[in-house]
């Protein structure tokens, strides 16, 4: 196969299970409060003490540890727009989202880099590698992401049972110019992991926020990287080298090389596209909502708490 070795057919049962529990999980946080307190407080910190006396092995490189608090941080920052009034009266408090959804990817792009820099080759923390030109390139797609991340003051809570933070601005074609990047980026630097953390868990974000939950892409991510890195946490060797249900990439340079480009011409595009609006409606990307005139903006928008007061409130006078 051009990306991956052979896929025994268990590898592919136990792909939907991880699917499967990352989908299940995320809609257990989505439920309730105490939901999203369970998974994200009192597990993590139940597990942590596990985590250090574990200590250090081949798996757990600092880029986990940092990956798996910053996750949570995401999913606890979150929280707070989802269950409380906090941001309404501090709205610096909603730059924190998008500063946690850059700092993710900034981490993503000096690993990047460091694995392209160093020439990272063989077997590096537990994993095999293969470096070359497509980690610089999709480094430089990783930057690019980061400056796409706009319209942060229009994020907001929805009302009803299910508390979802939603970012009406946070486009389709942003997430997926992102998916792309992320898939190639742990394709060529967390190769071991790339048919499930690559593949698995950005569709399983993905999945509910184009189809029942638009809009919540940005929580789905947090909450599903929170899960997953717990999981890698507690059970490094789980999917790693020499274990049943490894899948291992080609090691293929043309597919690294495919997936990076691919990576740069899809967040090249959607930069070309956001610059034009930028000078044609003479938007202020770091204030402005800058899609609100799509269909899709306006649908996600609709959710909003108070859109949906006011509406009530005109039928109660009428």
């Amino acid at each position: 196969m051009f990306f991956f070795e052979s896929i025994p057919w268990y590898n592919v049962v136990m792909w939907f299970v991880v699917f499967g529990i990352l989908i299940g999980l995320n809609e257990v946080a989505r439920a309730s409060k105490w939901g999203s307190i369970i998974l994200f407080m009192i597990i993590p910190v139940i597990l942590t003490p596990i985590w250090l006396l574990k200590g250090s092995n081949e798996i757990t490189s600092w880029f986990t540890w940092v990956k798996v608090y910053s996750a949570l941080a995401g999913s606890l920052i979150y929280m707070v727009i989802r269950f409380t009034n906090y941001h309404k009266k501090h709205k610096w408090y909603l730059t924190l989202v998008p500063a946690i959804l850059a700092i993710n990817i900034l981490e993503a792009v000096i690993r990047e880099f460091q694995v392209g820099f160093v020439g990272f080759e063989g077997v590096v923390d537990g994993m095999r590698y293969i470096s070359g030109g497509w980690n610089y390139v999709n480094g430089v797609a990783g930057i690019l992401n980061i400056l796409l991340i706009c319209g942060w003051f229009g994020i907001f809570a929805t009302s009803g049972k299910r508390k979802d933070m939603v970012w009406p601005d946070q486009t389709r074609l942003w997430v997926i110019a992102y998916g792309v990047w992320n898939i190639a980026y742990v394709y060529s630097c967390a190769p071991g992991n790339a048919f499930y953390s690559g593949v698995a868990l950005n569709i399983a974000a993905t999945v509910p926020a184009l189809l029942w939950a638009k809009g919540t892409w940005m929580q789905n991510r947090a909450q599903t990287l929170s899960f997953w890195m717990m999981w890698v946490m507690t059970f490094p060797y789980f999917f790693a080298l020499g274990s049943t249900f490894n899948v291992s990439v080609s090691y293929n340079p043309a597919a690294n090389w495919t997936l990076a480009i691919l990576s740069l011409a899809l967040n090249v595009g959607l930069a070309v596209w956001q610059v034009y609006r930028i000078v044609k409606y003479r938007f202020n990307p770091l204030k402005d909502e800058m899609w609100t005139d799509t269909a899709e903006y306006k649908l996600v928008n609709s959710y909003r708490e108070d859109l949906l007061d006011t509406d009530q409130r005109k039928i109660k006078v009428s």
